[in-house]
């Protein structure tokens, strides 16, 4: 009977040669000689391994090569250790190593700012560049214990979190995990979930976070409790407003666009699980903006705005924009959409914005009046009970030439019955560009004058300035004129009401009007304003004034009749003036008889033209809604949503346009400020909540070149002086960038660094 040979290597061990071997467990390397433990140390131990594997080679247990080939080193660094061994013993792999050059290269100072850099979770190789060293000297510091390496922040990954979020599908539904809040909200017992952070890493759009002071700032939660209705459910006031105000930030346009992220990302956003599903919100904006809700809560942020600015408020730029509908669900009725020189159907909407394009209000008409009509029932009454500052009566009375505020506005709204009634009945000064100007005036007294825009740009106009009496008989009213030379020799003619201003104060206000259209533009692009947010109609009320069908068909063939008519009476005059040859009786004849056609024809469209304007004197030209016929009814698009979207617009634009301010300097332009306000929303960001401290780190993601992380580390300076709670937590926001901090570079790259030279 054959008797079998004992294994002389432990089970799971890795084989050196045929007696010795090492077994890693539990971060622990144990050598066997056969089955004898012999060594051991901790896995990340490098001067005990050096140690032994030295021995091991010296001492004959174990070949160099079999060292290489079981551990992975390289030759040199075995030759090495047994070459130290030999020459000075064990002990030297103990003892401290000594570097002759770390006086000269690792000073105090750059070992601080290396300490730092670590501590910021860059890479070894990031800090060697950034502090012009070698990668090995860097490493050689981390060895030695000189420097330490922060640990890796503890939280959850973007990975990790996909798959928590796709499990909870199974259950409630997808990034629901918050399972017990949602049944205590569903069953009535919780009113409002709360809001809470966990370590969140990478987390998309996380950028947008930084721009909380700013929405707040701007309004966005004030006065919701007093005109917004209140949600129930596992949703809150503040949770559908902020989401709404990030999302607007974020250029996703509309709550479709919405459903399509990850919704469990937005969650983390608002310190919740996930963010309302689609229709979820929808019925939280319906309940937020109904009964004429969003409406008062727009009116009261146009007050707050109006306050906060004073001076700005002084010059009120108004002008429509129309909102092309290309549903099928009603007709509304056709307006000239300027823009696509086309008739089209739409609405139109009445902005009041100041001198530098930022928004106040709008007024939404579905039957448009006009913007003459506009400014008498709907602006002018608002600004005289909203625009603070206004001067008394008695001041009004003791200077004869002083105004309220000023209305700025474009060529639609010339009217000098206008002008009177304003300045007569409410004393309020009016600006816009002349209809009919006269003659030019003699290039002599055109003067050259440095005037300042609104944004504070300094530019050198011709001027020149005379009353004017524009209007006729009692509408007629006298006037300021102001005229501007253009180098090809064009004169602008501006009328103005506006009588205390200087000449060179006052006329660079018409030309500062394209702020306006500029931010339509801009609105347009990016934030989508001509955006219908609901579907279906709604009745007009029975009071609404429309044009009465019957006298446009009227006034339509009047039109048609007297184009015919004056056709026919100059061919008529033609060919009165240019008789056919008596000698020659046939063409004369002829002549005779198309001649007498004519003036038959005349006659004929004369009697007409007469029955058709007695009809139009018969026929009302407004008429209201109920007394339409069936036939050419319509309905009008719901609002409530609408407005309440278009007012956190307004909000997310002032919010942007107060952080590009911020960035804003001799190098750099607004529009490469808002190009990097832009992409910081949108950069990811690591959510670092820390309860004991009550600080929430906002930790941004670096951008995509140096010049743009440098603005990005100035604004998240002025931020954290703002010392912002999130809303619903005691937790104090505090910004931070993934980059060094390099304030000390000249950071006037950043325009050529986003392609535009400012």
């Amino acid at each position: 009977m054959s008797q079998g040979i004992l294994p002389l290597i432990p089970p799971g061990a890795t084989a050196i040669n045929e007696m010795v071997s090492v077994v890693r467990q539990e971060k622990t390397w144990t050598y066997f000689l056969s089955t004898y433990p012999i060594y051991s140390h901790p896995e990340d131990d490098h001067q005990c391994f050096r140690s032994i594997i030295a021995q091991l080679i010296n001492n004959g247990s174990c070949k160099q090569c079999e060292v290489v080939g079981a551990f992975g080193i390289s030759k040199k660094c075995a030759i090495r250790a047994v070459k130290q061994i030999r020459e000075r013993g064990i002990k030297s792999f103990f003892e401290p190593r000594k570097s002759k050059r770390s006086g000269a290269v690792l000073t105090p100072e750059v070992l601080s700012s290396a300490q730092n850099l670590l501590n910021e979770q860059l890479s070894r190789k990031e800090v060697a560049e950034e502090l012009g060293v070698k990668l090995d000297t860097l490493k050689k510091a981390i060895h030695d214990g000189r420097l330490q390496e922060s640990e890796k922040i503890p939280g959850r990954t973007k990975s990790e979190r996909s798959v928590e979020d796709a499990a909870a599908a199974a259950g409630m539904g997808t990034a629901c995990t918050r399972t017990s809040d949602r049944v205590s909200a569903a069953l009535g017992v919780l009113c409002g979930a709360a809001t809470s952070f966990d370590t969140s890493l990478d987390v998309p759009c996380g950028g947008v976070l930084c721009a909380l002071p700013a929405l707040l700032a701007n309004g966005l939660l004030r006065g919701v409790d007093q005109h917004l209705s209140s949600v129930t459910g596992y949703y809150t006031q503040f949770h559908i407003l902020l989401l709404l105000g990030f999302t607007a930030l974020c250029r996703i346009k509309t709550v479709e666009q919405l459903g399509g992220k990850a919704s469990g990302e937005f969650g983390i956003l608002l310190g919740l699980d996930r963010c309302p599903e689609v229709r979820c919100l929808r019925n939280k904006m319906a309940q937020l903006a109904g009964d004429k809700n969003a409406e008062n809560w727009a009116a009261e942020l146009a007050r707050f705005w109006m306050e906060k600015d004073p001076d700005l408020s002084g010059y009120l730029y108004v002008d429509g924009h129309i909102g092309v509908y290309h549903g099928g669900l009603t007709k509304l009725p056709r307006r000239y959409v300027s823009r696509e020189r086309l008739c089209l159907r739409g609405i139109s909407n009445y902005w009041v914005n100041d001198a530098l394009g930022a928004p106040f209000f709008v007024v939404e008409k579905q039957i448009d009046s006009g913007l003459q009509q506009v400014l008498r029932d709907d602006i002018v009454p608002r600004l005289l009970h909203d625009i603070p500052n206004q001067p008394s009566a008695e001041e009004l009375q003791k200077n004869p030439y002083r105004c309220r505020f000023v209305l700025v506005f474009d060529r639609e709204g010339y009217s000098p019955e206008l002008f009177r009634e304003m300045w007569e009945k409410h004393r309020i000064g009016c600006m816009t560009y002349h209809k009919y100007p006269k003659d030019p005036w003699p290039e002599e007294r055109f003067v050259e004058h440095e005037v300042t825009l609104s944004n504070g740009e300094v530019l050198k106009m011709s001027l020149a300035e005379m009353g004017s009496l524009v209007g006729s008989s009692k509408k007629s009213m006298w006037m300021r004129e102001l005229r501007k030379l253009s180098k090809s020799g064009h004169q602008s003619s501006i009328i103005a009401t506006v009588f205390e201003p200087a000449l060179e104060n006052l006329a660079p206000r018409m030309f500062t009007r394209w702020c306006q259209e500029n931010y339509f533009r801009y609105m347009m692009k990016h934030f989508d304003i001509d955006l219908i947010p609901e579907y279906g109609t709604e009745l007009f009320p029975g009071t609404e004034k429309v044009v009465n069908p019957e006298w446009r068909e009227l006034k339509r063939q009047r039109n048609s009749v007297d184009n015919k008519l004056r056709y026919r009476r100059a061919r008529f005059t033609a060919m009165s003036m240019n008789p056919a040859n008596e000698k020659d009786p046939r063409k004369y004849e002829k002549w005779e008889r198309k001649k007498a056609e004519v003036l038959e024809e005349i006659q004929q469209y004369e009697k007409e033209l007469e029955t058709i304007k007695a009809q139009l004197k018969d026929k009302p030209n407004h008429i209201t809604w109920e007394e339409l016929p069936e036939a050419h009814k319509f309905e009008r698009l719901p609002t409530s949503r609408k407005r309440l979207t278009d007012t956190i617009k307004m909000i997310a634009y002032r919010a942007e346009t107060a952080m590009a301010n911020i960035l804003r300097s001799p190098t750099i332009s607004t529009a490469d400020a808002r190009a990097v306000v832009r992409e910081l929303c949108t950069n990811e960001a690591d959510i670092l909540p820390d309860l004991e401290a009550k600080t929430l780190t906002v930790s941004v993601h670096g951008a995509a070149n140096p010049a743009t992380n440098r603005a990005i580390l100035k604004l998240l300076d002025h931020l954290n002086q703002t010392e912002t709670v999130y809303p619903g937590t005691d937790l104090r926001l505090h910004y931070k960038c993934g980059i060094p901090d390099t304030h000390s570079t000249p950071a006037g790259g950043i325009a050529n660094s986003l392609g535009k030279d400012s």
